[in-house]
């Protein structure tokens, strides 16, 4: 009879051998404690980890037996709108599955997101949503714990976390091409201060097609402040741009502000396409043409991601759908 027994699983006990080190020292590197491990020997640890494939695998057994009801969310900061629709979307999509969510801000300045990420964890979560940047150490963290774990939202591809995004390059580029169809040729593009990200390579990708050069180029905070500051520079700059893509609806509420302020009508002056497809986006005048994030089905996939764990690294974009209103130029029946 063919030999149906299973491989032995990995143990802290092999990860202590191969790291050269004790089984306690082990567990003082996965849990950040209570014990100080000097950093050459935490990598080791860390290596030993991840060579092995070390997973406690308790929690993903309580998970698939729902044993484990409650999921974790990380999210930088959920007075964002755009995250508060987020956080919203996956409350329903745990609920759906018969799982509470424990929601914490990755902002606080009592403590940090490593300690946040521990104290999730120590309450029997069965997996855990982060919808924040990760450092390179609190990933390692992260994939130490042996806990289902996801990335979702803009924050792009990872290579050891599972992560649900969507294609901000093609929903970028088809904001951008909607405004050069309505004439626009001086297209300026208002995204990220912390790094490039893909909403500006659709930009580009969409003026290059187009054989058009570069508009103006403003890096800001994701915030309505971010927004204003540089409605106010686009305002006061000596060669006004026609045209502005947003990389968020929060920028571009902003950015309407300030040319309110200033007298500049949109989409007379400045047209506005933005990104994300906030519910705030329908409830500013003109309301705004934005590409909108399918936020239930982003959520959906990502509790699906921790019951079903894919192989680490594993990234599902999904497309952004082009929402059409007044901002870009278009009349409320779909007309130019």
């Amino acid at each position: 009879m063919p030999d149906e027994r299973r491989p032995r699983s990995v143990t802290r006990a092999d990860v202590a051998r191969y790291a050269g080190v004790s089984t306690a020292v082990v567990s003082y590197v996965l849990n950040d404690g209570p014990k100080a491990v000097a950093p050459l020997t935490r990598e080791r640890v860390l290596d030993a980890v991840r060579v092995l494939g070390y997973r406690p695998n308790a929690a993903a057994r309580a998970l698939s037996k729902g044993a484990a009801d409650m999921l974790g969310l990380l999210v930088n900061d959920n007075r964002n709108p755009f995250f508060a629709e987020l956080c919203h979307a996956l409350d329903q999509a745990s609920a759906e599955t018969g799982r509470s969510l424990l929601i914490v801000n990755s902002d606080r300045t009592q403590v940090t997101t490593s300690e946040q990420i521990r104290d999730l964890v120590s309450r029997q979560i069965g997996g855990l949503i982060i919808a924040d940047v990760l450092t390179a150490r609190e990933q390692a963290l992260v994939e130490s714990l042996g806990i289902p774990a996801v990335l979702i939202g803009p924050f792009g591809e990872t290579d050891g976390l599972q992560s649900i995004g969507v294609d901000f390059c093609a929903g970028t580029r088809e904001s951008t091409t909607h405004l050069i169809e309505h004439g626009y040729r001086d297209v300026a593009f208002v995204g990220s201060a912390a790094r490039y990200d893909d909403r500006e390579r659709g930009w580009r990708e969409a003026l290059v097609d187009a054989r058009l050069a570069p508009g103006m180029l403003l890096h800001v905070p994701f915030s309505y402040q971010g927004g204003y500051d540089a409605g106010t520079r686009l305002a006061d700059a000596e060669r006004r741009p026609r045209a502005v893509v947003a990389a968020s609806d929060q920028i571009a509420i902003g950015m309407l502000a300030a040319f309110g302020e200033r007298g500049i009508r949109v989409p007379d002056d400045i047209a506005i396409v933005s990104f994300d497809g906030t519910v705030t986006a329908d409830f500013v005048w003109p309301r705004l043409t934005t590409a909108v994030q399918p936020l239930e089905q982003m959520a959906a996939a990502a509790v699906r991601a921790l019951l079903e764990p894919s192989p680490p690294g594993e990234h599902h974009a999904f497309p952004a759908r082009l929402r059409i209103r007044e901002s870009c130029g278009c009349r409320p029946g779909g007309g130019e």
